[in-house]
């Protein structure tokens, strides 16, 4: 099983990172977990093509983690040669998004219906709301949704993916919570958005602080991590932007709470899960 750490990023603009996003491959199987800005760029770079997702998994609808849902569903569109589904799992309410950004389309669906003789179906898209404590197939892999907390945005899920006996937690953002423990316990690698809360205490914008009271520090997302005996854990979604270099000291905060592997760095950032050693 493979994760790729599409976009790094978070809703600050940054040159060298895209939106959150993250990709977990294994044979027959490409599950694309939020979509934020740049994503389908981060996506072309992996090899993988829209029409090649076994689906799209959103943990919440905040702006930053799927701005860039509405080039997924064109290009998924645009790349088919027949009707293709796609299909995209989330919180309630994502259907009511998906709505709304198919209506936003419907100019440009028009455009091409009008231009392409060939094309002569809108977007096929299949949307299913999920809610913690359910499981579903989706592709070669069994996704178990997990209860988050990212109040007051809500609600949020996770997803924990298995496949030949290994498992990935995909969190979100979300405080440390009991939701988010179970869905880790034992988990081979365990992928949490983080925030530097000791540099962003030191801003002084309101707007800025106002982030510390739902997002997971550095040290939290390590004290979970180690809480429930996950085999890696995979930092993305820095806050603030951090230079490459610099993330070495975020690791330094990992390290004294968490004796497994870190994993961190630029869009694109790889880990292979090695052989499993839990139980789904």
């Amino acid at each position: 099983m493979k994760i790729t750490l599409l976009g790094t990023g978070s809703p600050l603009p940054d040159p060298n990172r895209a939106g959150p996003s993250t990709l977990v491959q294994d044979e027959g199987t490409a599950l694309l977990f939020d979509c934020g800005r740049g994503v389908l760029m981060r996506l072309a770079a992996t090899g993988v093509t829209p029409l090649t997702l076994s689906a799209v998994l959103l943990t919440h609808l905040h702006s930053d983690h799927i701005t860039d849902l509405n080039d997924v569903i064109t290009t998924h569109w645009i790349y088919s040669q027949a009707p293709t589904t796609l299909t995209i799992y989330g919180p309630p309410t994502t259907m009511a998004v998906v709505d709304t950004i198919l209506a936003s389309l419907a100019h440009d669906v028009r455009y091409r219906l009008d231009h392409h003789a060939d094309l002569t179906w809108r977007p096929q898209v299949e949307v299913i709301e999920v809610a913690p404590g359910q499981t579903f197939s989706a592709g070669g892999a069994t996704v178990t949704v997990g209860r988050t907390d990212h109040r007051p945005v809500e609600p949020t899920v996770g997803y924990r993916v298995t496949q030949g006996g290994k498992s990935v937690v995909i969190a979100g953002d979300t405080i440390p919570c009991a939701g988010l423990d179970q869905l880790c316990a034992g988990a081979d690698a365990y992928v949490q958005t983080v925030i530097r809360a000791d540099i962003v205490r030191q801003i002084p914008n309101g707007r800025i602080q106002d982030i510390l009271d739902y997002h997971s520090s550095v040290e939290q997302a390590a004290e979970t991590a180690q809480r429930a005996g996950v085999g890696a854990l995979i930092l993305t979604h820095y806050v603030p932007p951090q230079p490459t270099p610099l993330l070495e000291q975020w690791r330094d905060l990992v390290t004294p709470i968490f004796g497994g592997t870190v994993v961190l760095g630029d869009d694109l950032t790889s880990y292979e899960v090695p052989c499993a050693t839990t139980n789904p």
